[in-house]
């Protein structure tokens, strides 16, 4: 490998490192706070929850399935407009985040949703008992019960839009999918783009290795 190529990529990967990183934990966080109240009214409106409204949690189900089933590449595209309005560009880093973040949003209310039916109900059915109220029982027993359930889908979900984020780069989207494309696929430089899958493989195998250390730690079962 010649020293002008060593300097290119010392040039171009840290910040194309950074911009994937930046990609991915911002649209995890807006992801989780859109994710989060619709995982908690799927879990507490269900027929078997504390709230039932089988008809609101039919409709906000198959609005979440609907959410889930867009190819992330067609999403990407139809939301170009609504990108256009909230960033005022779709191309670059920060334009990718809103479509990453649509995308995640209903992966993370299933994750939501599963990590708090996994909750034994005599918990619940005890917090019923003593006279909690709905939003007690959600902040005192729904949510510190699943953390660890919620933060292993969470690094899942993390882990998926590292690789959303790759295929971004395809559509103008930036960081390290974007060296991919423009360097490793467009210009043939195979060096390159390998180097660029390394160092995605290696972020991902560290956002999973995190994720699974900080569940482990919030495991007290």
């Amino acid at each position: 490998m010649s020293i002008e190529k060593i300097q290119q990529m010392l040039q171009i990967l840290p910040i194309e490192i950074w911009n994937t990183i930046y990609m991915v934990f911002l649209s995890t966080l807006i992801a989780s706070l859109i994710g989060l109240p619709l995982g908690t009214l799927l879990v507490i409106t269900d027929g078997k929850g504390i709230k039932p409204l089988p008809l609101f949690n039919k409709v906000l189900s198959t609005i979440v399935n609907i959410g889930r089933s867009f190819p992330f590449a067609i999403l990407m595209v139809a939301l170009i407009p609504f990108t256009r309005f909230i960033v005022g560009t779709s191309i670059g880093t920060t334009a990718t985040i809103v479509p990453l973040s649509i995308a995640a949003a209903p992966f993370v209310a299933r994750v939501i949703e599963n990590a708090m039916k996994e909750i034994d109900h005599g918990i619940i059915e005890a917090a019923q008992s003593m006279g909690s109220t709905t939003w007690e029982i959600i902040y005192k027993v729904l949510l510190p019960e699943s953390i660890p359930s919620i933060v292993s889908g969470i690094t899942l979900t993390m882990v998926y839009l590292v690789g959303y984020s790759a295929m971004a780069g395809l559509l103008g989207g930036g960081g390290l999918g974007k060296v991919a494309i423009q360097y490793g696929y467009q210009r043939y430089d195979s060096t390159l783009m390998i180097v660029t899958v390394i160092l995605i493989i290696f972020l991902v195998q560290f956002i999973q290795w995190a994720g699974n250390r900080i569940a482990s730690k919030l495991n007290k079962r």
